[in-house]
């Protein structure tokens, strides 16, 4: 085990899909099947006991450490980077301490409410630099920071939510366009719109706009990795 990193340190780096898992509520099937698609696995404090507990080994264990039961039972190489500032969340911590292609967050939502919002809050920050994926037992919910063009199957749901305010250019592919929409907190979102072709795009005012949540079923995930 290795002490010490943060922002000011090296990033932990990873070729392919990195898999983070916090302390919420984590389905153990799900979990092992998630897991064989990630090139690396960190543990968002508790979430490196989860992983343990579903008999996986973390390559790191990220956070303040306040929730982690027993730091020794984590193999030798396992990394342990224990940061004390109090101005971000684990998953922030964990967020500004790797670097991935695509990253996978299991454990961010359910349970406690506030937790659930800390990790949306995350997404917001970080999504022009990465690509984020939250993960629950029935959606996905990825953040999107510009515009974006997917494949998926005609009549599937597909939500967008605004972190911020995103002014929306047009779309195509959905059933009610998002042409010339302003969407924003409390003013307006698109929740439950659906795909009419295999072939959506979703194109936004500025880059400079806030990101947004592109939010559909769980068994989308892979075309995103």
């Amino acid at each position: 085990m290795q002490d010490g990193a943060g922002e000011n340190g090296a990033p932990l780096v990873f070729d392919g899909p990195l898999l983070i898992v916090g302390g919420g509520e984590v389905d153990a099937e799900m979990l092992t099947g998630l897991a064989q698609l990630a090139a690396g696995l960190v543990g968002a404090d508790r979430g490196g006991d989860i992983l343990m507990a579903a008999g996986l080994v973390p390559d790191a264990v990220i956070g303040d450490m306040d929730s982690v039961a027993d730091r020794t039972r984590f193999p030798p190489q396992t990394k342990i980077l224990t940061l004390s500032e109090q101005d971000t969340t684990d998953f922030e911590k964990c967020l500004y301490s790797t670097r991935a292609p695509v990253t996978l967050a299991l454990g961010m939502t359910g349970g406690r409410f506030d937790h659930t919002l800390a990790a949306l809050h995350a997404v917001a920050r970080h999504a022009a630099e990465r690509r984020i994926i939250l993960i629950d037992g029935h959606d996905l919910a990825m953040g999107v920071s510009g515009s974006i063009e997917f494949e998926i199957d005609v009549g599937a749901r597909v939500s967008v939510y605004p972190l911020g305010r995103t002014r929306f250019a047009r779309s195509r592919g959905l059933l009610y366009p998002l042409d010339g929409l302003d969407l924003a907190q409390g003013k307006m979102i698109g929740t439950s719109n659906r795909a009419e072709a295999r072939e959506v795009s979703i194109s936004v005012e500025s880059a400079q706009d806030d990101p947004w949540l592109l939010i559909l079923e769980r068994n989308n995930l892979k075309p995103f990795i």
